[in-house]
């Protein structure tokens, strides 16, 4: 049987109810429908998708702000966690960065999240503070994490 073709690709307004489910199923304090909407038009920001065949299984945003990518959201639906879709969006997002002139990327994650801290440190990412109580929804603090963008690209 023949893999289905992967495809990196811009967010577009059409992908918006598929991405807003997965970010629902991820998340316990999920953005809005509205809030994803409105990053479309949002200058800083860029979002990607990851297809598999003809279906959309996870995307990530971020902000560029000068030098700075700031990675916003990250997610894969459920049953295509562990096929490596995050670590070729990560990859795709810090090529995006460069091409956009940022030098360095940071992102906050989870202090439990271990299988997104690992992601990101063989990605190149270091701890670089904490968030004390950040996520809301349990009072979880989060990592700083940052990555200088040469060395990824």
């Amino acid at each position: 049987m023949e893999e289905p073709e992967i495809i990196i690709r811009p967010m577009q307004r059409n992908d918006l109810r598929r991405v807003h489910e997965i970010e629902q199923s991820s998340f316990s304090s999920p953005w809005s429908f509205n809030a994803l909407r409105s990053e479309l038009s949002n200058k800083v920001a860029y979002y990607s998708v990851v297809e598999v065949g003809e279906s959309i299984v996870g995307y990530a945003g971020m902000w560029i702000l000068y030098e700075e990518a700031h990675i916003t959201n990250i997610a894969i639906d459920k049953p295509n966690r562990g096929c490596g879709y995050s670590r070729r969006l990560m990859l795709h997002m810090l090529e995006v960065a460069k091409r956009l002139g940022a030098e360095k990327m940071t992102l906050e994650v989870r202090r439990s999240n271990e299988v997104a801290k690992s992601l990101y440190s063989s990605l190149g990412f270091h701890q670089n503070g904490v968030r004390r109580g950040y996520y809301a929804d349990t009072k979880e603090d989060a990592l700083i994490l940052w990555a200088d963008i040469d060395n990824n690209c």
